[in-house]
């Protein structure tokens, strides 16, 4: 059967259709006796909540249908920005993409990210021109942008037949036959005779494309012999799983049209488990490589690309099996936590549904439910025959929350419910700052946190607040100082007694402190010079500008002074945080700020805003460089200042531009900047 299995996962930006299509695949091949639609909210594959609201896919959505005695499992990804995180990961499913295309706006970002990802997991992929029947929906316009930026090269299969509204029908090339559809239905009809000749000119294109694929067919092309149908199709597949070309079709997923030559597509070229071949994992704990193949006969094995997190079913595990097969219910051994797991039924899943598997094989799609300690992005396997394989990892959050309880008492509920919607969602990431004392919460953008505190009252009725985070400065000086620092007292019974010199002098940025001891001749006894520098480190911890840690400074003790009965590890403790004191006023102390690593991608037409904006930030251009037809900007801005750059972005760009960021170094802050920070933290201290 895995010969005979596909395994496709839809890609493309959001709003390109790739959920109707979905539907239309699911509807056609009997699996639904009703056609899902996105904008009336009755989708088999967008049903949480949140994408009803949106009516978007936030989260991708699996299911299974068969086609010409293939079966397939469908996998929907989201197409926005703010959950690409899950589209990445839930790919590693997939053996071939469909990559789906709007025909009015062609090839967005996040269809470029896509590709990039498919490019990354080595996958064969097809082309699917999507909403031909929109208004201003333009085919050729459409390929003529994936063609210019898209490799291995796309190649023509289908011709629309009229356009915009009066769009009806395709003219598939390889059996050169056309067809026009009502309500769904395809009709075989003539080929429209004003394009008889357009016609001719692609069908001879798209052989001699095809042919490349299979030498002993160039000849026979070349030798004027005429192309049987199954060498065509043997060659399209041969070429599209070999990636020499990627075919092209067009439809509209919402009229269905088209849909049933995609379905047919799907199965006639894209590759089976099998045409993949075997996986290179590593032996556990070593580096020797391991190969499995994609056979009933290997060693069990299977990577964890999703984790479902239901506060009523417990968490629901997705993986995909590599090699060996596994029963309806076992164990098997996960050597990323080095522990062995159960389960009592193997299951499918459809749509929102799970269904009970008898068994599953290489290649198949399924889930159990209520492991242990397993979660995304491990390996599964044969304790008796251990792999790990690298998986992918979840893209860096780009936008940063603080986090608070809306009722007090609740901080444990939040981290212990948004720990099991970070199993689910692992683009999420939440830390303790304890420098600003907040909770952090960041994610892939701003509706991607929304949605999570939507997912978090809803699944375990915790309401938050969100709140722009504070900016973790640091304090530093600019002179070398050298003080003393006395600790004398003296009350009944035994007094305290600590006296130590310390040079003070700045370092350069990111070297942090050092601590030198230079005494000699015993004028502070070796038990207590280590006492001098924890109360120096103690005392650092609070600036004298605005009680930021101070950072990237040396202190050398070089002298002092003890008293034999009164001196102690407390006394000179307390006199090294006293000379610690003394030296940061006289030291010139200036405030520093973190500073972030930005790459902006944006479409050309936007460049000169992002140029403009990005100044007005104080940031600072390291470099420009283009990608396909957008522009990638890399810059260094300070933190304070793109707080808020998501929505920002969002909106300069109308949603085309993207971006990442992270964390890079810290610098001082410009002084008329520092002087009202200070002021502002100030005023709120008091």
């Amino acid at each position: 059967m895995t010969e005979k299995l596909r395994n496709v996962v839809l890609v493309g930006h959001g709003g390109s259709g790739k959920t109707s299509l979905a539907e239309a695949l699911l509807f056609n091949a009997g699996v639904t006796n009703r056609f899902g639609s996105v904008d009336e909210g009755n989708a088999v594959m967008d049903f949480e909540p949140e994408e009803l609201k949106r009516r978007n896919s936030i989260s991708t959505a699996f299911h299974q249908f068969t086609w010409n005695k293939h079966p397939v499992n469908i996998i929907d990804t989201p197409g926005d920005q703010n959950f690409f995180s899950d589209t990445r990961l839930c790919m590693q499913a997939a053996d071939g993409a469909a990559v789906v295309i709007d025909a009015i706006d062609g090839v967005k970002v996040q269809t470029e990210q896509a590709w990039d990802f498919a490019d990354e997991y080595d996958m064969p992929r097809i082309i699917v021109i999507n909403k031909v029947d929109r208004e201003r929906a333009d085919f050729y316009k459409a390929f003529e942008d994936a063609a210019n930026l898209f490799s291995p090269k796309p190649i023509i299969l289908q011709l629309p037949i009229g356009k915009e509204a009066e769009f009806k029908g395709i003219v598939d090339l390889v059996n050169m036959q056309a067809y026009t559809y009502t309500d769904g239905k395809a009709v075989k009809t003539d080929i429209p005779s004003d394009m008889q000749e357009q016609v001719e000119t692609e069908r001879e294109q798209m052989i001699e494309n095809i042919a490349e694929a299979d030498d002993s067919l160039v000849e026979k092309y070349l030798e004027g012999e005429e192309l049987s149908h199954e060498e065509i199709i043997a060659a399209l597949r041969k070429g599209t799983i070999e990636k020499t070309f990627v075919p092209v079709v067009c439809g509209s997923a919402t009229l269905n049209i088209g849909v049933d030559l995609l379905a047919s597509l799907l199965v006639d070229t894209l590759p089976s488990p099998q045409d993949r071949g075997p996986k290179t994992g590593f032996e556990p704990g070593k580096e020797n490589e391991i190969q499995r193949e994609p056979s009933p006969d290997a060693p069990f094995s299977a990577i964890v690309f999703k984790t479902v997190a239901d506060p009523y079913a417990g968490r629901l595990t997705l993986f995909r099996i590599i090699s060996g097969t596994l029963g309806e219910d076992g164990g098997f051994y996960n050597p990323n936590r080095d522990m062995k797991e159960r389960f009592n039924q193997l299951l499918l899943i459809h749509g929102k549904e799970q269904k009970p598997a008898s068994g599953g094989g290489p290649g198949d799609i399924v889930a159990v439910a209520k492991l242990k300690e397993t979660v995304t992005g491990d390996t599964l396997c044969d304790a008796a025959n251990p792999v790990l394989y690298k998986t992918a990892k979840p893209l860096e959050g780009v936008v940063t929350f603080a986090i608070s309880p809306k009722s007090k008492g609740d901080e444990d509920k939040i981290f212990s419910s948004l720990s099991k919607l970070m199993e689910e969602d692992p683009g999420l990431k939440l830390e303790r700052n304890e420098e600003i004392r907040q909770s952090l919460i960041t994610g892939m953008g701003q509706i991607h946190i929304e949605t999570t505190v939507e997912k978090l009252k809803r699944k375990y009725n915790v309401e938050v607040n969100l709140e722009i985070p504070k900016v973790p400065y640091k304090e530093t000086f600019k002179k070398k100082v050298s003080v003393q620092g006395r600790h004398k007292k003296q009350s009944g019974g035994h007094g305290q007694f600590g006296d130590c010199w310390v040079e003070f002098e700045p370092r350069d940025r990111g070297e942090g402190y050092e601590y030198v001891d230079k005494i000699v001749g015993g004028s502070i006894p070796r038990t207590y010079i280590p006492a001098v520098d924890k109360g120096i480190q103690e005392a650092s911890q609070k600036g004298v500008l605005a009680g930021f840690p101070v950072v990237d400074f040396r202190a050398t003790v070089y002298d002092g002074s003890y008293h034999s009965v009164d001196s102690s590890e407390m006394a000179f403790k307390i006199a090294g945080s006293i000379a610690y004191k003394k030296a940061v006023e006289q030291a010139d102390p200036v405030l520093l700020e973190p500073i972030m690593e930005m790459e902006v991608i944006t479409p050309d037409e936007f460049m000169g805003d992002i140029m403009g904006d990005l100044n007005s930030r104080r940031g600072r251009v390291l470099g420009m460089d283009s990608r396909g037809k957008n522009q990638v900007v890399k810059a260094n801005v300070p933190m304070a200042e793109v707080l808020t750059y998501a929505p920002d972005l969002r909106s300069m760009t109308g949603g085309r531009g993207i971006f990442n960021m992270r964390m890079s170094h810290y610098e001082e802050v410009p002084a008329q900047i520092a002087q009202k920070v200070i002021e502002e933290i100030k005023s709120k201290q008091e």
